[in-house]
Parts: C-alpha cells; structure tokens; sequence
C-alpha cells in the first residue's frame, strides 16, 4: 500500500465561542510514527477526531497525500481508528468483531476469509478467532481493535490513548508491539497520547499541545534537549526552573541575580547567544543534569556550584530522585542508583554542580 502524508493547514475548530483548535499546523510525513501529546484538554483527541472526520474543523484545510479532504465524511475517508475503550462487539466472536469493516464494505467471503486470517495472524490471535471480548486479557482485546483497523487496508492509522486501559508492564510490551507492527505495515500513524514516556519511546517525532495551539514539532531528542518554552520543557520530563534577574552580559558571559542563591555567571554557548535581550530570565535544567555532593567536598571548576539541603529522597529503582532546598527554591535531583552506593540523608548540608551546555534560557 502507498505511504502517505497527512498535512494540517492552520486547522480551527470551536464549540460555540470556546476555541479548542487555534491556527494548528502540522505535517506528518509518509510511514511516519507521529505522537500527538498534551495535557487533558490540549485538544490532541480533537485533532485525532478532526482527521477521522468525527469532528469538523470551520477553517482550513486536511491534507491526505496532497489532497484536501475537509468535506469527506468518515465512512469515505480511508481511515482507520483504534479507541481507547478498543469499543469491540461484547456479542461477536473475534473472528466476526475484525470482519465486520470487510462485511459493511461487502467484501467477497473468499477475499474476506482471506484478509481477516492474515490480520488475525499479524496480530498473534489466529488460535483465538472463536473466543468472546470478555474472555480475552486487556492486550489481546487490544490486539483485536488492531487487527479489525488493519484488516480494511487504511491509508492512516489513528491510535486514541490505546496503552491507557492497561497496567504498566503491559503497556511497555504493547507500546514496542504497535510500533514493530506499524514498521512492518508502514502505515502513517498518529498517536495520542498524554504519557510523555509512551511518546517519547515509540514516535519518529511529535507536536506538543496546549490549550489548542501546537508549542513544538520534532523529534522527541529535539523536544526533550532543547525545548522552545517553559510549557514544553515541563511536560516533555521534568524541569528546574529558576527565576533569575540578568545583572550584566557580554558577548561569553551572562551575570545572573538568583533570589535566595546568590551571583551565576553563566558561559554563553551558541544555544544561548541568540537569547532575546530581557531583563529576566528563566533557568531551566533536568534532574539529571545536577552533579550532588557533600557541601564539604572539592569542587571542579566545570561546574556551577551552590549549596543546598536536602528536603526529601525518593528510591525510584534506577536512580534517587532528591529534593534539594536551594535559597527560595526547592530542586529536583536525579543521581544514579548503584549497588551499595551512599545516600545523602534528609537535612544533609550538599554542594549542587551544574554543568553551563545543559542550562537552557528562557525569556522571564
């Protein structure tokens, strides 16, 4: 089957006076896995609907492969949807629940016994053709609203929060399931999602939403490193964001004014070198990118060092995640977990290290 584009042109849609979908522009590549991702309410479900022809947009155009499909309804787009509730037949056998698109669309039986045993095949269900919704596992039901989407060949895939009904370790397996299968099918796919993990982990790239307004498109490295806002930076991970008040600046350096921490001087690199002139400034650094030490310990000159107290610790397997009281500030720090290593205890006197290149600035 032909891989093709899915193209967004300044896409707005309303209920009533509530604008849900501001000016959206996106264009989604042929055989591209793209993530859609927001908060509840950023209006990703009302895009993905949008595409479906569930929802229709008052102004601009949808693209499918060039060619404007805005007026179609849903039963003549070529369009496949799998929803979160998966929304199977509780009354028809699996075998009847993925046939169902080929016997509405009047399929011929041989062709149709044909697809509906290759999709049930693709999907790893052959042996359970007979077997009822509910006397399936939640993965396996999944698998069946997969093979009844695929099983009508659709140019686009449309996954609606498909992973959320299942517990964790389930999801990770599917998640690397539907991608291997949309590599293997290379059906365009768009993916809603509100777990930053789940997009990160399985899209080629991905729009930020919030509010209605698309905040970035890239590849989830891209959205992750070097984020174009505070919203983003917030939601894709998690961030350290410090309030700061620029004291002098010079074409190397930036001399910041921390409430509660004191003087930074700041290394300009070609990241922060185009920094909007502003007098305030937002600090924004990972968890991880925070070096932890004792407030006694030597200190390398790689780093920007300030002293804080430690708040509260959390064991997360992989790493300790530490709160860190820091002047007016609380900071969340990431170090890695080894076998027999040392744990700083709560109210421990500490040293915090941030290396200049993982600072990313932000217009206050």
């Amino acid at each position: 089957m032909k891989k093709v584009s899915v193209s967004c042109r300044n896409v707005r849609l309303s209920y009533g006076r509530t604008e849900v979908l501001k000016d959206v522009n996106v264009d989604i590549e042929p055989g591209e896995f793209f993530a859609l991702l927001g908060p509840s309410g950023s209006g990703k479900s009302t895009l993905l609907r949008l595409i479906a022809g569930f929802n229709p947009h008052q102004h601009g155009q949808l693209l499918i492969d060039g060619v404007d499909i805005t007026g179609q309804p849903p039963w003549e787009r070529n369009i496949g949807m799998v929803f979160q509730s998966y929304a199977l037949w509780p009354h028809l056998s699996v075998w009847d629940n993925v046939a169902f698109g080929l016997v509405e669309r009047k399929v011929a039986k041989a062709e149709l016994k044909t697809r509906v045993g290759a999709a049930l095949d693709t999907v790893g269900l052959s042996g359970f053709a007979q077997r009822r919704p509910n006397q399936l596992s939640g993965g396996q039901q999944q698998r069946v609203a997969l093979a009844r989407t695929i099983v009508i060949e659709p140019q686009v895939l449309l996954l609606d929060e498909p992973l959320s009904n299942l517990d964790k370790t389930l999801r990770v397996q599917m998640r690397q399931e539907l991608l291997a299968l949309q590599r293997r099918l290379g059906i365009t796919t768009i993916f809603v999602t509100h777990d930053q993990e789940e997009a990160m982990s399985t899209a080629d790239r991905m729009a930020v939403l919030d509010k209605g307004v698309v905040q970035q498109v890239g590849v989830p490295a891209d959205l992750y490193d070097f984020p174009v806002n505070p919203f983003v930076a917030g939601f894709v991970g998690t961030m350290n964001l410090l309030p700061a008040r620029v004291s002098a600046r010079d074409s190397q350096t930036l001399s910041l004014q921390v409430d509660g921490v004191g003087d930074l001087r700041l290394p300009l690199g070609p990241d922060t070198r185009a920094l909007p002139d502003s007098p305030t400034l937002l600090l924004s650094f990972r968890p991880h990118a925070l070096r932890m030490a004792a407030a006694d310990a030597a200190r390398d000159a790689g780093h920007l060092w300030v002293p804080g107290r430690v708040e509260a610790r959390e064991f997360l397997g992989e790493f300790t995640r530490y709160r860190v009281r820091v002047g007016e500030h609380a900071l969340a720090v990431d170090q890695p977990h080894y076998a027999g290593s040392i744990k700083f205890a709560v109210d421990a006197a500490v040293s915090l290290g941030l290396e200049a290149s993982q600072v990313r600035l932000f217009a206050g």
